[in-house]
């Protein structure tokens, strides 16, 4: 599983809009890398944000 796979995931399993930070604290997962990959699913329009710093999916 890659990973903007596994920040799929944790998205799906939380429910609401969650910072960068917080994704990479419950995937366990390094947080440059975090936001390198949500930069990805942005541009693919696989996540939008409701509010600053705070993404869902779309």
């Amino acid at each position: 599983m890659d990973i903007t796979e596994k920040i799929l995931e944790v998205m799906r399993a939380e429910g609401g809009a969650l910072n960068a930070g917080k994704i990479a604290e419950l995937g366990g997962l390094d947080r440059k890398a975090v936001d390198k990959a949500m930069a990805q699913l942005k541009k693919e329009e696989k996540i939008v944000s409701p509010r600053r710093c705070f993404w869902t999916l779309a």
